[in-house]
């Protein structure tokens, strides 16, 4: 049994569910401790609980304090079990992080699967749905994955309520990806949605926008949703030639809307001038399919303390060699069997 600390470099659940996806796919069982020591409430949150319990129906795993608030859990996989499942956080905690968690194992399982996940479906401090349909699952099909994600209904912060349906079709294996250069930007979309609240929002978020990137037309989107309570998160889309990045501002209580729309627009505006393939949250997405396809490379920004954790969690299930190469504050990424 591999022991894992969960207090090792930034301390939070993503060592938690990087073990949690490779203790299925290669049948190890792992204990964990100290989870999510260094963050303001340290132990399971109800989402990591879910993500958890979820893995465990998956995986026919036998548990030990798999309770909220726990900061030690054991974890004995036996069987991953395709087929269909339906998870409630009970909570606006994140599902798209349960999606992260169990789809690279139920893409490598025996059979298909359809998942029902019900918590919040745009959170603040976790990738929204819009990330994980326009950004990293087409991602993953160019390296061979059959997977949709649909969003039945949003769920904000702090109400949640939401819902999303994946569908999973099993394959062999993972094909190869290298992202060193993105190509030529062939569209910036800016797209504003509400849900619950005065379209005046969006309008002003959607102003920014225009003055900022230089949008008009199609590429400004509005889109209005009803959900259990009000939210707002605007969305700016940077295509190009090899792939597309999601840059995110959430709607706020007293945060005004111009500020939402010119923090997201200043991320997207960095990324445009830096020529740079991949951005920081897909850099640390990607290290795990990379790493079950014993082959891949992308360039980023200066590596997060959070990818640097993921790479240390990954390396203790997965024979793999992951280098990261700094220089002059880009990092190049390569992925060796």
């Amino acid at each position: 049994m591999l022991t894992l600390d969960g207090s090792f470099g930034e301390g939070g659940g993503q060592i938690l569910r990087t073990a949690l996806s490779l203790s299925l796919i290669t049948g190890k069982a792992f204990c964990v401790e100290n989870i999510r020591a260094n963050r303001s409430k340290p132990g399971l949150r109800k989402q990591h609980a879910t993500a958890v319990r979820a893995a465990a129906r998956i995986g026919s795993a036998a548990l030990e304090g798999a309770r909220e608030g726990s900061c030690r859990l054991v974890f004995e996989p036996q069987t991953l079990l395709p087929g269909h499942y339906r998870f409630n956080i009970g909570s606006a905690g994140s599902t798209t992080l349960i999606l992260q968690t169990i789809l690279p194992a139920l893409l490598l399982a025996s059979g298909p699967s359809t998942v029902i996940l019900e918590g919040g479906t745009h959170n603040p401090m976790c990738p929204p749905f819009g990330f994980i349909k326009t950004v990293f699952l087409p991602l993953l099909r160019r390296m061979g994955a059959e997977v949709e994600a649909t969003l039945e209904k949003p769920g904000f912060y702090p109400k949640g309520g939401g819902r999303i349906l994946l569908e999973v079709k099993p394959i062999k294996e993972f094909r190869r990806l290298d992202l060193q250069r993105r190509g030529e930007i062939t569209r910036v979309r800016a797209r504003s949605i509400l849900s619950n609240l005065p379209r005046t929002i969006a309008d002003r978020e959607l102003d920014v926008c225009r003055r900022e990137l230089s949008l008009g037309g199609s590429d400004l989107i509005l889109e209005e949703f009803e959900s259990k309570g009000p939210g707002n998160v605007l969305y700016i889309e940077v295509e190009s030639e090899r792939l597309t990045e999601l840059f995110v501002g959430f709607g706020k209580k007293g945060v005004r809307a111009e500020d939402v729309a010119e923090g997201a627009c200043r991320l997207a505006k960095d990324y445009i001038a830096s020529e740079l393939p991949v951005a920081e949250y897909l850099a640390d997405q990607m290290l795990l399919p990379l790493a079950l396809a014993k082959g891949g490379s992308f360039k980023t920004g200066r590596l997060s303390g959070h990818a640097s954790t993921n790479i240390h969690t990954i390396q203790r299930f997965l024979d793999v060699e992951i280098h990261a190469i700094e220089e002059d504050r880009r990092t190049t990424i390569i992925v060796e069997d």
